[in-house]
Formats: structure tokens, sequence, C-alpha cells
């Protein structure tokens, strides 16, 4: 449900035409995405919410790279990935794309810096000095970069993750519920963190997540139920994206209950 405002006047980052996830078949067939169409705009920090069981996930895999759908269209950009190779794509992933995971995936043997700069050295490239300083004196732990991981709190480690996503200059970051494992303060700070990368240093990112709170940290929310995008917001509070994931619950209970009464009706004529 692409902001008819933001169309004319944004680039789009990466774009998702009419996807569709199943898995499984027939009567253990399970329907992921049911014809979600969504434009993630440049310079942008987009949350994704919905109920559990609502697609979200399954969104961000495909949009990633990370998985590929049943059916429908993903670009990064203007490639459309399907068209892509296995080796395109991992290129993709590795030059194009980064990654936050709730779970901070750091490296225990190796110190901060060593983490950050990990994706550079397996692709064999070495960091651009000035976008490195940049990013290391956003990320705040300039004075930690010799710590390795159980040296530093959970607000830390995901800082320094958030640091090893960005420090290739990708074209979009994604993020798992990356506050998802760290107390409200450590939380705030990743959070803090990940908007000031889209309003100073231009990235793009888009999150994953269930907490009212951190989408307000965001640009713009877009709501998943039942594998469908059914809403979208601008300049969220916790207050108005509480409202809205309400608002959802309250339709989609609705409609369980019209559904059970129809096959309560269907049954009833048949007996």
């Amino acid at each position: 449900m692409p902001d008819a405002a933001s169309t004319t006047t944004r680039t789009v980052a990466a774009r998702a035409v009419d996807l569709h996830k199943t898995y499984g078949k027939q009567e253990a067939e399970v329907r992921a995405l049911d014809g979600v169409s969504i434009d993630v705009y440049d310079g942008e920090f987009t949350a994704v919410m919905g109920p559990s069981g609502s697609g979200k996930s399954t969104l961000m895999h495909l949009l990633a790279a990370l998985d590929t759908a049943t059916s429908g269209s993903v670009y990064i950009g203007d490639t459309e990935l399907s068209r892509l190779s296995d080796k395109q794509l991992t290129k993709l992933r590795r030059d194009d794309v980064g990654f936050v995971f709730q779970a901070f995936n750091l490296v225990p043997t190796l110190t901060a810096n060593e983490n950050i700069l990990l994706p550079l050295s397996i692709a064999g490239r070495k960091p651009d000095k000035a976008w490195y300083d940049e990013v290391i004196d956003t990320v705040g732990l300039r004075d930690r970069l010799g710590h390795r991981p159980n040296e530093m709190s959970g607000g830390q480690q995901q800082r320094v993750a958030c640091a090893r996503a960005l420090i290739g200059r990708p074209t979009i970051v994604f993020a798992d519920e990356p506050t998802g494992n760290l107390d409200s303060t450590s939380g705030a700070e990743v959070l803090k963190f990940l908007q000031h990368s889209v309003r100073a240093l231009g990235q793009t990112i888009v999150m994953v997540t269930h907490d009212p709170v951190a989408a307000s940290y965001t640009d713009r929310v877009v709501f998943l139920a039942d594998g469908r995008v059914v809403d979208e917001m601008r300049d969220p509070s916790p207050e108005k994206v509480l409202e809205r994931m309400g608002a959802i619950r309250t339709r989609a209970m609705d409609a369980a209950a019209e559904a059970d009464d129809v096959t309560a009706g269907l049954e009833g004529g048949a007996a």
C-alpha cells in the first residue's frame, strides 16, 4: 500500500509486487503471504508490524533475499531477485544488504572492531576510512573496539551488530526484532542509533517488530494481518501504533467470528 505523496518524490530502495508465499500442500497448506505489494523508500526507517502469524518475518526474508516467493516479484533497487543466479544472489546479499538479528550473532572470539569489519574481511575488501570513522562515531563505541562480546552489555553488542550491518554501505538494512533481547534502556540506545543512521547517514532500514515503542522511532509503519498489508502510518507514536494494532486485532476477531457463524450455519443446514 504505497504512500501516494511519497511515490512521486522518493526513490524506491526495495519493492514487493503481489508476493505470495505458501508452505505445505492441499489440506496442510499455510498461506504466509497473500498478495503483498509494498514499496520501501530510500533513506527511510520503516517498521513492519502485525500479529503473530501475520507474515511480517516472511516478508522481510523475501525482501532480504533470504527466501524465495511462491509467486510475485522482489526488487532491490532496479534488480529483480528472481532473475539472479545463486552466485549473483550471494553477491547481492554481501554487498547490498545488511542484517541485524535479535540474537546479535557476534563471533565471541573476535573483538568488537573485528566483528564490525568481518563482512568486509570475508569479501576481501578494505573499509572506506571516512565511512568507517563515521559509523564508529555514530555507534558510540570507539573506546570499546578492543573488547570481545562477553565484555560488553547487550546494548553494546547490538550496536556492534548494527555497525557491522552498516560498514559495507549497503543499499538497505533489515533488522529482525533488534531490541527483542534487550532491556528498555539498551533497546532505546539501539533504536536511537538506527534512527540516527537513517537521518544523518542516509541509510535505509526495514525493521520487523511487535513493540509499539520501537515502531515510534521509525518514519513509517506498515501493518500486516493474515498475510496481507492492511494499513500503514506515518509519524507514528506508541499510542497511535497501539490503537491501530488493537483495531486490526478487533477486525480479525470479528472476521473469524463471522466465518465461524457461516460454517455453523452451513453445518446446521446440512444436518
